[in-house]
């Protein structure tokens, strides 16, 4: 029995194809058609008020320098909230509960960051593993501890979207299981757990739509410490 909420993080199959193909091909539906106009019904509409949102938000910490990565970031943005919020629909895969997706996610573009400032302004990188004005004998130490919290932070953001994404699928799998396994024995309990869940699933739209925002955020944070 414990296995089976486990199932729920292995790619589901359908006459031999994984469905998770046939999801990723919905995104493609919400692409406008090639037209010489900018904005040609009220879906581009949308879709070109909510690019805008996005980019404004992970662009106000930053400076010119890093304009450059609106790209970038909007698209792995745009990513992330795509598979987040597929992933909660029904016989679907979710592939940011994998950690060795997120890591390699979130890996590159930490080095990446790290890698501009060290080029950029190498004093002032490396100044951040030393806070001014730190007496002598506790050098060695805070040197080693902001290393340490510096090289953990891939690891962080990656731990956090895995976490927060399996806990909140593995939550909706228990109570879901409930709600069916009590419906013929206690049919009012099973109504107000069917509830439960209903508002679950609200949360966990929310959820996953915060956790690709907080990814791309704490990215464009740590671009800014180095530009």
């Amino acid at each position: 029995m414990n296995l089976s909420f486990f199932d729920q993080f292995t790619s589901p199959y359908l006459l031999g194809i994984p469905l998770i193909l046939i999801s990723m091909l919905f995104p493609a539906l919400l692409l406008p058609s090639p037209n010489n106009r900018w904005i040609t019904n009220r879906l581009s509409t949308l879709q070109l008020w909510l690019f805008h949102l996005i980019t404004k938000q992970l662009m106000i910490p930053l400076n010119k320098n890093g304009h450059k990565w609106a790209l970038l970031l909007t698209s792995l943005m745009t990513l992330l909230l795509t598979i987040n919020l597929l992933g909660l629909l029904p016989y679907t895969f979710t592939p940011t509960t994998q950690l060795s997706m997120n890591m390699a996610l979130a890996f590159p573009l930490w080095l990446a960051t790290l890698l501009t400032g060290l080029r950029n302004q190498p004093s002032i990188a490396l100044g951040h593993l030393l806070p001014e004005g730190t007496p002598t004998p506790l050098i060695p130490a805070l040197i080693m501890i902001e290393t340490t919290s510096l090289l953990i932070r891939p690891l962080a953001l990656g731990v956090r979207l895995t976490a927060n994404l399996t806990a909140g699928h593995l939550l909706i799998q228990l109570i879901s299981t409930a709600t069916t396994a009590l419906l013929p024995i206690m049919p009012t309990i099973s109504l107000l757990t069917a509830l439960i869940l209903f508002l679950l699933t609200i949360l966990e739209v929310a959820v996953a739509m915060i956790q690709a925002y907080v990814f791309v955020l704490l990215l464009s944070l740590y671009l800014q410490e180095n530009i």
